[in-house]
């Protein structure tokens, strides 16, 4: 064996690898730790602690930074991480598929309902609403972020079309209002640090529960709370079964966050997802549909059908509004 032929096999052993391979290595074991961990608490049914919360909402994003992963480990020929990365992609995968039961709803149909939720971030959104609302011509109004003079103006604009009305007055964000063409009722709606009240309509003469959600968002420091707030509205989902219900605003939750499918997992279904229509992001509104997280959310009983499900831009607000037709069955 000559000179040349010796040197070369002292060198090219996995402890010397060519230059630019380790570096890449390294790259790639970050980037795929970083996402095992979100990955980690997915798989487990849980939404940790911060920042997985926050990051989980985006978790179809989390492919591009796997595939990063696995392209370096291609390229730095380290196979132990390409194993790693494709068990990843597998998984993401799985987790991307739509979450929820989806079904006909049972009995004849009686009644049918257009539905409309929307944040309007602090009230800014309240105008571009209004003219929405005079477009889309929906039965129900859902209003999230609604202030003092979001309120007034949805009374003077709107309280000819809609005079039904449960609201909860406040400044900010904590303000909030169901506008109905039907008749309402009153119930106590659920506790929160942001309002949210509920209703019972009486729909063409059949009763449907009506709840607004708006729990407060997992921000760092306040996901006890959030996951305390989506808990009560899981506790109000199941609090009357036998009653139509219609669970609808910004849950700042998607459906890869577990506190939210454990409200799904009473029975509720996603409207959009009735009307392949998931995945579909709602917020943020600059960069909604093309990316973002779906956190606004109509939820109905199975007493429902959904059809035409779909997002509006509302201008002065970082939300996109949620319009879906509902067809109301007679239930057994």
């Amino acid at each position: 064996m000559d000179t040349a032929a010796a040197e070369w096999t002292a060198t090219d052993g996995p402890e010397h690898r060519p230059p630019g391979r380790r570096p890449g290595a390294w790259c790639a074991a970050l980037l795929l730790a970083a996402v095992s961990v979100v990955v980690g608490f997915r798989t487990a049914d849980s939404d940790g602690i911060t920042p997985v919360p926050q990051v989980i909402a985006f978790l179809p994003w989390l492919l591009a930074p796997t595939g990063l992963a696995l392209l370096l480990t291609l390229l730095s020929r380290w196979w132990l991480g390409t194993a790693w990365g494709v068990v990843l992609l597998g998984l993401l995968a799985w987790f991307i598929e739509p979450y929820g039961k989806v079904g006909d709803p049972v009995g004849r149909p009686v009644a049918e309902l257009r539905v409309l939720t929307s944040n309007v971030e602090f009230g800014r959104g309240t105008g571009s609403l209004v003219a929405a609302v005079r477009r889309e011509k929906p039965d129900i109004v859902f209003v999230q972020e609604c202030e003092y003079e979001c309120d007034a103006r949805l009374k003077d604009d709107l309280s000819r079309d809609y005079p039904h009305r449960r609201a909860v007055e406040g400044g900010g964000s904590e303000g909030s209002a169901i506008l109905s063409r039907f008749p309402l009722r009153p119930t106590d709606g659920v506790p929160g640090t942001m309002g949210m009240p509920g209703a019972i309509a009486d729909v063409d003469g059949h009763p449907v529960r009506l709840q607004l959600a708006h729990p407060m968002p997992p921000v760092p420091g306040q996901v006890d709370l959030w996951n305390r707030e989506l808990g009560a509205l899981r506790d109000a989902a199941t609090a009357d079964r036998g009653t139509p219900l219609v669970l609808a605003g910004d849950f700042n939750a998607s459906q890869d966050h577990a506190a939210f499918r454990r409200i799904l997992d009473t029975g509720l279904s996603d409207a959009a997802r009735l009307d392949d229509a998931d995945r579909t992001a709602t917020w943020p509104a600059r960069t909604a549909p093309t990316f973002g997280a779906q956190i606004d959310h109509v939820l109905v009983s199975r007493h429902f059908g959904a059809d035409r499900t779909r997002n509006l831009d509302v201008a002065g607000t970082d939300h996109r509004a949620v319009v879906t037709d509902l067809t109301l069955h007679e239930g057994r």
